[in-house]
């Protein structure tokens, strides 16, 4: 019988919320090895992520976009609603003004295969695992998924 999400997930995750401080959220990353944390409003719903991409911002800072001027209009090379986000995220004190919206979920009756197909088309290195109430229960990493083929080879 293949290995479900609940077989193999982390259970209770830390989560923080979208008032936290910034500062707050990093130093949980850093102290806990993770890369990336759910991010809950006061009901307990998921409402994004924060991960080690969204701080790079905080270090790096941003470019203003390529423009040129034409008949003394600006056009921009690039969308400056673009640039404008990633200032935000740079200039961001809490974790909602820098987290990642709309994070893809899994729940917990679905395949280690599944999520792993999921993780790997999107490019992702973590699932928040939700229930039915889109309450987060758990967190799926790649690790875990690892973990689970490892076993399996047993």
């Amino acid at each position: 019988m293949p290995k479900t999400v609940a077989d193999v997930m982390s259970r209770n995750p830390i989560v923080v919320r979208t008032e936290t401080p910034l500062n707050e959220a990093i130093k949980i990353l850093a102290e806990r090895h993770f890369s990336g944390l759910p991010v809950v409003d006061d009901s307990g719903q998921l409402v994004g992520i924060i991960s080690e991409t969204d701080l790079m911002w905080q270090e790096t800072g941003v470019t203003p976009p390529a423009y040129i001027t034409f008949l003394d209009s600006v056009i921009y090379l690039k969308n400056p609603a673009t640039y404008e986000r990633d200032l935000h995220k740079a200039l961001g004190q809490t974790v909602g003004e820098v987290m990642s919206k709309n994070p893809i979920t899994i729940s917990l009756e679905k395949t280690v295969t599944e999520a792993a197909k999921l993780m790997h088309e999107r490019k992702i290195h973590r699932l928040p695992v939700l229930d039915s109430e889109s309450q987060v229960i758990g967190i799926l990493t790649r690790s875990d998924v690892i973990r689970a083929m490892a076993a399996s080879q047993d």
